[in-house]
């Protein structure tokens, strides 16, 4: 098992998440961060022996990346291309997951989700997902390594998609997010847990998960070991 969180995108909880995750998705400097975030990020990480994930998303520091853009495919494969290799120059990369609206618009879309797969592939690297939906069917399709990913601290509509953050409720306090990476794990339907490092608390629901799972004698560690 494997428990992942996205980082480097200047929230300030990172040092405190760092030592209770095993894979940190790293901003790479486009919806939110900068370089020297980002070079720092990787460099923690490495002193941690945290895997590193590239977090490639839309170039929107405004809405933190949240907004939904189409793109014309080579735009997108460019923006892709482009944050991927950047994180590829600083550190060896895990694999891929992409970010907020981009991580929606790649589930949603089958185009947009196969740019996405081919370009982590010839990084030589897998991709993360939800089950169900379109990044982990492209890998599938294009024969890439895809990763099942659930949401510790996140409530879930009734499609199995995550609640919108604007609904009551949807981001889950530290001991029911607890509970709910416990349920997860053990229904053996995914390779990795994230806890999102900018979700209000995200410091403390990741230690009392990390709690959780060690007195569950849950063991976990980076997904390509």
């Amino acid at each position: 098992m494997n428990i992942n969180s996205d980082l480097g995108e200047a929230v300030g909880q990172d040092e405190e998440i760092l030592p209770n995750i095993d894979s940190a998705n790293v901003c790479c400097a486009a919806h939110a961060g900068s370089i020297n975030e980002s070079v720092a990020t990787v460099s923690r990480c490495h002193e941690l022996g945290v895997e590193v994930a590239a977090h490639p998303g839309f170039e929107d520091r405004e809405n933190f990346g949240r907004v939904e853009y189409r793109l014309p495919l080579p735009e997108l494969e460019g923006l892709i291309r482009f944050q991927i290799g950047a994180l590829a120059a600083l550190s060896k990369l895990g694999y891929v997951k992409a970010h907020g609206a981009l991580y929606h618009v790649c589930q949603a879309d089958a185009e947009s989700a196969e740019v996405l797969v081919r370009i982590s592939a010839e990084f030589g690297l897998g991709v993360m997902g939800q089950p169900g939906y379109g990044i982990l069917a492209a890998c599938e399709k294009l024969g890439v390594k895809g990763y099942r990913e659930g949401f510790a601290d996140r409530a879930y509509l009734a499609n199995g998609l995550l609640a919108p953050r604007s609904q009551p409720g949807s981001v889950l306090e530290p001991g029911a997010a607890a509970e709910q990476a416990l349920r997860e794990i053990r229904s053996g339907k995914y390779d990795s847990i994230c806890l999102h490092g900018d979700s209000p608390g995200a410091a403390a629901t990741a230690k009392r998960i990390r709690e959780a799972i060690t007195e569950a004698g849950v063991e976990t560690g980076p997904l390509s070991a």
